[in-house]
């Protein structure tokens, strides 16, 4: 059985994520710290963690241990796709307790779990694949969300360290930060909604949902697997779902 293990998966693209990898027969590790709930199909198998991964110290040692005792599956994946977003407006204006959250879920938290991941399976002769879910504000800064765009750019820059160290190891993961387009979630509504005082590109926002720019969820989730089945899939450390 292949092993998947995807984090933010409560809701928006990591739930949607979840249920098509337990469509497709994996065993799926869905860590959250709201409750995954979905129908699991007949050949697939779901674990659930609640976790905080604003502690993201305590679940990367907790996914280090589990991965340890768990028998070599047909491949194994990790999905880091939580984030949180700022409250929208300039960085100066800021609440400081806000900034150190969207840091440690949207990098922090990523980066220690790749750690745990390919500590805990560096014993195994399968093929291993990390997906570091960015986005295009990690290549294009935006005013109003300095956070995000620190944590997405840093995803970048940590796949292609990664990327170089893996190369050099017998069976070395292959990973890629990869930017899933713009789906229509609870992030899109934070940012439509935002004061335009304080974040000047509410409009564009809202220009997305009202041309129709914005794929739903299970959208998105089939268009990141396909690229994750991609044979060249890690020949490149930084990518987008809609490369060609």
């Amino acid at each position: 059985m292949h092993l998947s293990i995807v984090t933010g998966s409560s809701r928006g693209l990591g739930l949607a994520l979840t249920g098509q990898l337990l469509e497709r027969g994996h065993r799926v590790l869905a860590i959250a710290r709201g409750e995954t709930t979905l129908p699991v199909p007949a050949g697939g198998e779901l674990t659930v963690w609640r976790a905080d991964l604003a502690d993201p110290v305590t679940v990367a040692a907790r996914l280090q241990q589990w991965l340890a005792g768990q028998p070599a599956p047909a491949s194994a994946t990790l999905v880091n796709n939580a984030g949180v977003v700022s409250t929208p407006g300039p960085l100066a204006d800021a609440d400081l307790a806000e900034l150190s959250a969207a840091l440690r879920v949207g990098l922090e938290a990523a980066l220690l779990l790749t750690a745990a991941f390919l500590r805990g399976t560096a014993a195994w002769s399968v093929p291993r694949k990390v997906v570091l879910v960015s986005s295009g504000l990690g290549r294009r800064a935006m005013a109003g969300s300095a956070s995000y765009c620190a944590a997405k750019a840093g995803m970048d820059h940590l796949a292609r360290a990664v990327a170089l160290e893996e190369a050099g190891r017998a069976n070395g993961a292959r990973i890629v930060s990869l930017a899933p387009g713009i789906i229509d979630t609870d992030m899109q509504v934070t940012l439509r909604t935002a004061d335009p005082a304080r974040f000047p590109e509410r409009d564009r926002f809202l220009g997305f949902k009202n041309a129709g720019q914005l794929d739903s969820p299970a959208t998105a989730a089939a268009k990141l697997l396909r690229y994750l089945d991609r044979a060249d899939f890690g020949s490149n450390p930084v990518g987008d779902v809609r490369d060609a």
